[in-house]
């Protein structure tokens, strides 16, 4: 099962370069029309800790030796592949809208249609979901616990108040 789960978080990375040509695309749509961008201070840190995730995904599974355990690997698999679809949604929600980036188009009024209906920040819960079940597919619990602490810190502290910051014009014309 090493070997599938590998391919797994290869697959993993792969859907994070296609994020990448979409949030860059999304980018240069949302600068053409005046965009503004908001919170480049901890965007290093996102990209590393995301980047880490993968990369210790594997060394703990590898060098620690963590087995497949069927009871726990594959219910997870489904999380990871719910948090896959919950972030294509909103990704497909927000259209060009969509960023890596805090980048905010004057003048658009917030989104409030697809998983925005019910949830905030939708696309962070697919992370959070993402960055425990991932790892303890194939029972990489230092990782699970380590990359959750530090993305928790990263969402609470610095990246939701950016983005919320960001919007807060759009959310006051909304009203």
């Amino acid at each position: 099962m090493l070997g599938f789960y590998v391919v797994l978080v290869g697959a993993t990375a792969v859907e994070r370069l296609a994020e990448l040509v979409v949030s860059a695309r999304n980018a240069r749509w949302s600068f053409a029309r005046g965009g503004v961008e908001s919170g480049r201070g901890h965007f290093p840190a996102m990209v590393a800790l995301h980047s880490g995730l993968l990369v210790a995904c594997v060394a703990e599974a590898v060098l620690a030796g963590r087995p497949f355990l069927p009871w726990l690997g594959w219910p997870m698999l489904v999380l990871v592949l719910a948090s896959q679809v919950l972030r294509w949604w909103c990704v497909a929600t927000l259209g060009h809208r969509w960023n890596t980036r805090i980048i905010v188009v004057p003048g658009l009024p917030l989104v409030s249609g697809g998983p925005y209906r019910w949830v905030r920040h939708p696309n962070y819960v697919a992370v959070v979901v993402e960055g425990v079940a991932l790892p303890l597919v194939h029972t990489c619990w230092v990782t699970a616990l380590g990359f959750t602490a530090l993305n928790l810190v990263l969402l609470a502290r610095f990246r939701i108040p950016a983005e919320d910051r960001a919007l807060r014009p759009a959310a006051r014309g909304a009203r």
